[in-house]
């Protein structure tokens, strides 16, 4: 055997057939996602006789390629979330795809902008993607008043939807929450991103700025839906929703009237429950702040080649391969996904399961779109935001002391972090 990456308990042999040089690559990825990119190792595999790339479906893919690495023996190819990039680069996990990039001609021209500038920091270029994604507010055509049901006349402003969420939502006799609007807390997965769709940031130069006005705004805003609808309630309401991958999912069960998610949810909808009446629009922008409008959570699955790995060049091979317009548009139909490059077919568009995929290409173009902030204490800058977003929900802070003390949790670990591992 030459070589073996060790998965749990497992040696996966690094033998090719042939000849070949044999790249391994560790994905996230199970049941239909994992089946299109497999799709694509084949069509790679076939394509030429110098190199077969095995692929693997990893459970906590991160973990344990950090820990591979650490110990030496890492995959070719990591398949990792953008929200991680910046915690490898910074622990030197990675191999920086500067070189190899630039001598396959993949730029910034190559990219929607706002793909390509979070996959460089610090002087690396670290990743390329391999499926992205945009954010937008999912409509129950049969639940709001007809004069909003269009993504013409559906309301533009925040408080606009506030407005109109609070008119159709339906309490039981007894107070339950039978039917929301909307809600903040569903389905709960952008909790930091909150306080930007009212102007803020999260990390301004090399400082924290979690309590910031626009952050406190935005929590208390949601703090008002917590006290409309009792903070039990919607706690009780919740605990009834399927999950999202399933047809007991609250949009598609008509639970809840809007929905802020991404743009994969309709491949969802057409599996689970395809007579859905829905559509999408740009999340609404605060009255007072109409400079906002076309704003967009920006996210991305994305391939690295870890540091060590045995066999960079074949695996850049491999990524560049996945970079093929007709192979990036396949494996992100295949997704339900939007695609990450500056060209972009028409016939993607008339094909893709998503009716509104063109609204999702241009919020991905959009100039006020965004990615999550460039620090290497990403994940736990969004696990404390999601601590402090409870903590409103449930009444148990108000939006300032929750916020405040996020902030000092963080910039005491922000402080660490700079010490130890960036030096500064």
């Amino acid at each position: 055997m030459i070589g073996a990456s060790v998965m749990g308990d497992k040696a996966v042999s690094r033998q090719g057939g042939a000849g070949r040089t044999t790249v391994i690559y560790w994905e996230k990825w199970t049941g239909d996602e994992a089946t299109e990119m497999r799709k694509v190792v084949d069509a790679f595999n076939k394509s030429q006789d110098k190199i077969y790339v095995r692929y693997l479906s990893i459970s906590g893919v991160d973990t344990k390629t950090m820990l591979a690495t650490a110990g030496g023996n890492p995959p070719d190819i990591a398949g990792i979330w953008l929200d991680q990039l910046c915690e490898f680069s910074d622990a030197k996990a990675l191999t920086d795809l500067s070189p190899m990039a630039k001598a396959a001609g993949l730029g910034p021209d190559t990219y929607i902008k706002g793909y390509w500038d979070p996959l460089n920091y610090r002087g690396g270029l670290w990743a390329l993607p391999s499926t992205p994604a945009s954010i937008a507010l999912h409509v129950r055509t049969d639940l709001v008043p007809k004069e909003y049901g269009s993504p013409e006349t559906f309301p533009k402003t925040i408080e606009a939807l506030d407005e109109m969420a609070m008119k159709i939502s339906k309490k039981r006799e007894n107070g339950d929450l039978e039917m929301a609007g909307f809600l903040p807390s569903n389905p709960g997965w952008w909790n930091f991103a909150w306080g930007i769709y009212f102007g803020a940031s999260l990390f301004d130069g090399d400082k924290l700025t979690l309590d910031s006005p626009e952050n406190v705004r935005a929590f208390k805003w949601v703090d008002k839906y917590a006290k409309t609808f009792g903070s039990k309630e919607v706690q009780s309401f919740q605990s009834g929703f399927g999950t999202f991958a399933s047809p007991q999912d609250p949009f598609m069960q008509g639970k809840v009237a809007t929905e802020l998610n991404g743009v994969w949810k309709a491949s969802y909808i057409h599996v689970y429950k395809p007579d859905t009446q829905w559509f999408a629009v740009p999340f609404p922008y605060p009255a007072d702040r109409k400079d906002l409008a076309g704003h967009s959570e920006l996210s991305q699955d994305v391939l690295t080649i870890p540091r060590g790995a045995k066999h960079p060049q074949e695996a850049f091979e491999f990524i560049k391969f996945v970079q093929r317009q007709d192979v990036m548009e396949g494996l992100c139909k295949g997704h339900g996904k939007n695609s990450p490059l500056e060209k972009v077919s028409e016939e993607f568009f008339k094909t893709h399961r998503n009716k509104f995929i063109r609204l999702f290409d241009s919020l991905a173009r959009s100039p006020k779109a965004f990615s999550p902030p460039q620090i290497g204490i990403l994940p736990q800058l969004q696990n404390e935001m999601n601590v402090a977003f409870q903590e409103v929900n449930t009444q148990q802070k108000s939006p300032d002391q929750a916020l405040h003390d996020a902030q000092n949790r963080v910039s005491d670990l922000w402080t660490t972090y700079k010490d130890q591992v960036l030096n500064k």
